[in-house]
């Protein structure tokens, strides 16, 4: 069966400042969906990571429909509602448009679609990221897809031997969908001098070379291109298409235990480790740090089966455990060099302005 697997994700409001939608919020947007969908939807779910709600839908309308991107968004519209009534914080903080224009892209909400044919078996994993950016998917995928220290079915696995392809994002390009596609393994070294610069270049794609299916999807919405100031980190997630073709779960999960370094955390302008949470999990430190999370789930006919929270295990104890050193270590450091974003990144703040003003004030000193 062809079906479309979409999920569209927005902060339209949260509790106590930027750490977790009220229950009646999220009630208010399931249950647009669920009335609003039963024409377009097999099935759907509704996941939050931090303060983002994500909805994640099956159907058979393919990517970029108008009718399933406005059902997202008119329930997102819904939730600011309640969240206006209730007085949440940053209430529709990522409708950046006045009204609903074709699909979501470039209007503040974060999305990524596939569509394919499943498999007698469809496992996939969603990830949602909150208090960071798109690139944030760059290091465990390229590990994940790309290196066999994380994927031992490269070596081991004649069905993803021959690599995968990479489509690539210049995210800074606003004219257009500015994309490169590279083959790994041969052009290896070229994608990784890429995504070294996980704010200008994104991973927007994944596909099989052995059979070109798509295995992987990411939301590369850049919110401060659109509004054309800091109005929130752009809070990303993905879909991975899991087994067979494609890595095997625990494979694509492995990179995550770096807890590597993102650009996000407090007013988005901080360097601190992506920690992997609980499914639910809410913002607390410094407005951070940044987090993961990853349901894992089985589609069939479009219909899902229950999700299971693939950061809950155990394991990831210590990996937040290490997250959350590596950001105390780099908070540390307060503004100081690395521990901050690149300038190319601040410009969307205050900082642009007041060295601005300053600059006005320098002045050449005269040689004696």
């Amino acid at each position: 069966m062809k079906i479309t697997l979409s999920v569209i994700k927005a902060d339209v409001g949260s509790v106590g400042g930027h750490e977790t939608p009220s229950k009646e919020l999220v009630i208010a947007i399931e249950n647009h969906v669920k009335t609003e969908g039963k024409r377009l939807l097999i099935d759907y779910k509704i996941f939050h990571t931090g303060d983002d709600t994500a909805i994640l839908m099956t159907h058979t309308q393919g990517v970029d429909s108008q009718d399933i991107h406005k059902l997202a968004w008119d329930a997102f519209v819904a939730g600011t509602a309640v969240a206006k009534e209730q007085g949440l914080y940053g209430a529709g903080q990522d409708l950046l448009k006045d009204a609903f224009s074709g699909n979501v892209r470039g209007m503040g909400p974060g999305s990524c679609e596939m569509e394919f044919e499943e498999r007698p078996a469809e496992p996939f994993i969603l990830f949602a990221a909150d208090k960071t950016d798109p690139g944030a998917f760059n290091y465990p995928l390229y590990r994940g897809f790309a290196d066999p220290f994380h994927n031992a079915g490269l070596l081991l696995s004649s069905d993803i031997a021959k690599g995968f392809e990479f489509t690539v994002m210049d995210v800074n390009y606003t004219e257009g969908d500015r994309i490169i596609k590279l083959n790994v393994p041969e052009e290896a070294y070229d994608l990784a001098v890429l995504l070294r610069d996980p704010e200008h270049y994104v991973i927007e794609s994944i596909k099989s070379r052995d059979t070109g299916e798509q295995a992987a999807a990411v939301s590369t919405s850049r919110l401060h291109n659109i509004a054309g100031k800091y109005t929130g980190k752009d809070d990303p997630v993905a879909l991975v298409r899991s087994q067979k073709q494609f890595p095997s779960t625990g494979e694509i999960l492995s990179p995550y235990a770096t807890a590597h370094y993102v650009v996000g955390d407090n007013r988005g302008s901080h360097v601190v480790a992506l920690m992997p949470c609980k499914l639910g999990a809410m913002i607390s430190f410094f407005d951070g740090p940044a987090i993961v999370t990853a349901a894992g789930i089985c589609v069939h006919n479009g219909k899902f089966t229950e999700a299971i929270d693939l950061f809950e295990q155990p394991f990831w104890d210590m990996i937040r455990m290490k997250a959350s050193e590596k950001t105390y270590a780099i908070r540390e450091q307060g503004f100081f060099g690395a521990a901050m974003a690149p300038m190319e990144e601040l410009e969307y703040t205050g900082v642009v302005e007041r060295i601005a003003q300053l600059d006005k004030k320098f002045s050449l000193r005269k040689k004696s």
